[in-house]
């Protein structure tokens, strides 16, 4: 007669299929990157992936020279230090003559389930360009200037890092009606206005010749990776907020020798305020 029992050899199996089956989620997950920005080398890492993206998918806005990220750009640095934003609130501030509307949003921590920041934003059709807009499209801007506005109290060091201005695009467009182009769209200039006809009878002298000097070789401006390290040098509790917002305010015209010799100048200094030394230089 053949026993029913199971035998040693069937229960190694059994138990190396189930431990299979309980593993293959786990490897599932670690598949999913995050950053953690307490850690210098991944937030170097993460400025360099924000660039990519926001370059790549051209989230960004030229304003007189300037770049400025689109929402859906803070949104990506955001999301990928597992940060996303809530609307709390939507206020109608509308009256007879003015469509009108706040919004109010928060940031949450998915790893913790804390409050990070917050932001607040007006869009109304009295602005310029908005004249003709529905109401859902006001309370609409508002949300996104709101989303913008609280990644950017937060996140405007890792924005400036990738190489950005650090406000939103969608905050620049209140109040003023720049030119505005993104890069890879063909530029359209205004056809030249008809010459009146005696103009173009006229015979025309012959310009002058000018001769063109070589143009000057290109600087190499300051990489992605040396701007983070400029930052999270300024984050040290020994340089002071007056040197912070000098050092940042001119980050993104710093070419890479000047960005190389901030950072030893940085070290340099901050070693010297740990020690306990006297300060011979200021950082900036």
């Amino acid at each position: 007669m053949k026993s029913n029992q199971p035998t040693a050899r069937n229960e190694s199996v059994a138990q190396t299929e189930q431990k299979e089956e309980t593993t293959v989620p786990t490897a599932t997950r670690r598949k999913v990157e995050s950053y953690d920005i307490a850690k210098s080398d991944e937030t170097l890492q993460l400025a360099t992936d924000v660039a990519r993206f926001i370059r790549e998918n051209k989230l960004f806005l030229n304003m007189q020279g300037k770049e400025y990220v689109n929402v859906e750009g803070w949104q990506y640095a955001g999301s990928r230090l597992g940060i996303l934003p809530i609307v709390e609130e939507l206020t109608n501030l509308s009256d007879g003559q003015e469509v009108k509307y706040q919004s109010r949003v928060r940031l949450l921590n998915l790893r913790n389930e804390q409050i990070v920041g917050s932001g607040f934003a007006i869009c109304s059709n009295k602005e310029p360009g908005k004249k003709f807009f529905q109401e859902f499209a006001i309370a609409s801007m508002a949300q996104t200037r709101a989303i913008g506005k609280a990644y950017r109290n937060i996140l405007a060091w890792l924005i400036r890092a990738a190489g950005y201005e650090p406000t939103p695009a969608e905050e620049m467009e209140y109040g003023q009606n720049p030119v505005v182009s993104t890069e890879g769209n063909d530029r359209r200039e205004s056809a030249p206005a008809p010459r009146a006809k005696a103009e173009a009878l006229a015979p025309v002298a012959a310009p002058p010749t000018v001769v063109e000097e070589p143009a000057a070789p290109a600087v190499p401006m300051a990489t992605t990776r040396q701007k983070a390290e400029i930052l999270l040098l300024l984050n040290n509790d020994v340089v002071t907020k007056e040197e912070k917002e000098k050092m940042i305010g001119s980050i993104n015209k710093l070419d890479r020798e000047r960005a190389d010799k901030s950072i030893e100048k940085l070290k340099k200094i901050i070693a010297q305020r740990q020690s306990g030394q006297p300060p011979v230089q200021q950082v900036a």
